[in-house]
């Protein structure tokens, strides 16, 4: 296959001498950020300091059920999360505006000074999680950590929907192997919803091995490569497709993937052909963006090969999914690289994670312990206590995780790790360490959960410690 040249990512001097931030903390202002918060945190927030209630607590963020068409989450979003977190301000223009919709003077004196001073634990960007485990625990002061719900969902629940989706584009196209990242090209910034969330769609597929994009900004800050070809309109610009083919060609000598199905396809790849051979630039290939790509991607390999082109490549575009990628690669079409847009930036056919954010345990009064909590509604009900999860392997492929009490020490790799100390930020990972995290994760996912068809009829095992089930029997019983 002819994969597109991937250039090292820009350094960190290189992006501060960019200007741009180094820990890229988002797009949002400072304000911005530390408004992020649901209206009734903050109504809950004045009533736990009016009545005395801040000692510390606990926290988890889990996703109760996965979305459909999903075995598994590819997490991202962490540290733009964390990073947030450690930046909340509450400064005057928003201490003001607290104080227009009737806020007591008690909450914005405590909102002034606030820093967040706890811990948060968590498991890293680019591991495969799945439901009912915690993702993140966050241990502070009742306030403090009440006061993060809204900013923790938002980074984490969009950021890992779409790297799982955009994981399970790469292990399409790579036949159900992990490592066929830089074949698939983001394409999805003119369809994600919003300017942040174009910025995030990009780290996310970078996460799950995508290095290319066709979102320059998203490039620019991530060290991705930034991709493109021409548009529809560049070809429909000129009186015929040969004449757009060879001023293209001409003109951009270093980009010369030409936009052949703007006519006929198949006319448009011997265009292409005949602008090389006019212009005397190599053809470096041809996009194919809509009908059957099957057949059309074996007659233009054909007519490239006859034509002595061998090292031209083939991109597909146009609505792609993994599913169809996936068929599209068993079927053994020639496509060296694939452009996902809609499908990949929205995660289409599974758009919304519902991670959830509940309280599990707060401080003895006596200060003796941690005082487990749970919630019991029909269809709501969570495990009570802090939690770690223990992940167990036969070889190098998982094979079950456990979710016991935080306290236990059980067989198996421990997935939550310390992020925050004593509020400070005290591990930081670079986007090539997560992208490696998350190829060997899906490396080692059972075959049979790297599939993009239906889900297998056994699911991976997550099972909980007896000390878990006694502690919510116990609590049950009371």
């Amino acid at each position: 296959m002819r994969a597109a040249s991937i250039r090292p990512p820009v350094s960190e001097d290189a992006v501060v001498a960019l200007g741009m931030p180094a820990d890229d903390p988002g797009l949002l202002s400072v304000a911005q950020t530390s408004l992020l918060i649901d209206q009734y945190e903050l109504a809950m927030a004045a009533s736990y300091l009016a009545r005395g209630m801040n000692e510390p607590a606990i926290f988890e963020l889990f996703v109760r059920e996965l979305p459909p068409q999903r075995d598994w989450l590819l997490l991202a979003g962490l540290g733009p999360a964390l990073r947030m977190v450690a930046g909340i301000r509450f400064a005057e223009p928003e201490l003001r505006y607290l104080e227009t919709l009737g806020f007591r003077p008690a909450l914005l004196r405590f909102l002034e000074r606030f820093r967040f001073s706890g811990q948060i634990d968590a498991i890293p960007e680019g591991t495969i999680a799945f439901a009912g485990e915690p993702l993140v625990r966050v241990t502070a002061p009742r306030v403090e950590a009440q006061l993060l719900e809204t900013l923790l969902l938002n980074q984490i629940n969009f950021q890992t929907a779409i790297a799982t989706k955009a994981a399970r584009v790469v292990l399409a196209a790579g036949g159900g192997e992990p490592g066929a990242g830089e074949r698939v090209f983001d394409f999805s910034a003119r369809r994600d919803h919003g300017v942040d969330a174009a910025m995030k769609a990009a780290r996310s597929a970078a996460i799950a091995g995508v290095r290319g994009t066709s979102n320059v900004a998203a490039a620019m800050r991530y060290g991705l490569t930034p991709v493109g070809t021409m548009a529809h309109s560049y070809v429909m610009s000129f009186a015929d497709e040969e004449e757009a083919f060879q001023a293209f060609m001409q003109d951009t000598p270093e980009n010369t993937i030409l936009l052949v199905d703007t006519y006929d396809t198949l006319a448009g790849v011997r265009h292409a052909i005949a602008a090389a051979r006019q212009t005397g630039v190599a053809l470096k290939g041809v996009r194919l963006d809509s009908g059957d790509l099957l057949q059309l991607s074996r007659e233009a390999r054909r007519l490239l090969d006859e034509a002595g082109l061998g090292d031209a490549a083939i991109v597909a575009s146009g609505d792609l999914e993994e599913v169809q990628i996936a068929g599209l690669v068993a079927a053994g079409a020639p496509i060296d690289t694939w452009g996902v847009g809609t499908e990949l930036g929205t995660s289409r056919d599974a758009p919304a994670l519902g991670g959830v954010y509940k309280l599990v345990a707060d401080a003895m009064a006596d200060g003796s312990g941690w005082r487990p909590v749970w919630k019991r509604s029909p269809a709501k009900a969570t495990i009570p206590g802090p939690k770690q999860v223990f992940r167990s392997y036969r070889g190098a492929t998982m094979i079950g995780d456990l979710v016991a009490e935080a306290s236990e020490r059980r067989d198996g790799q421990p997935l939550l790790e310390r992020f925050v100390e004593d509020g400070a930020l005290v591990r930081r990972e670079s986007l090539e360490d997560l992208r490696a995290r998350a190829l060997h994760n899906l490396g080692a996912l059972p075959p049979s959960l790297r599939s993009a068809g239906p889900q297998p009829p056994t699911p991976y095992p997550v099972t909980y410690s007896q000390r878990l089930l006694h502690l919510s029997h116990g609590l049950g019983d009371a």
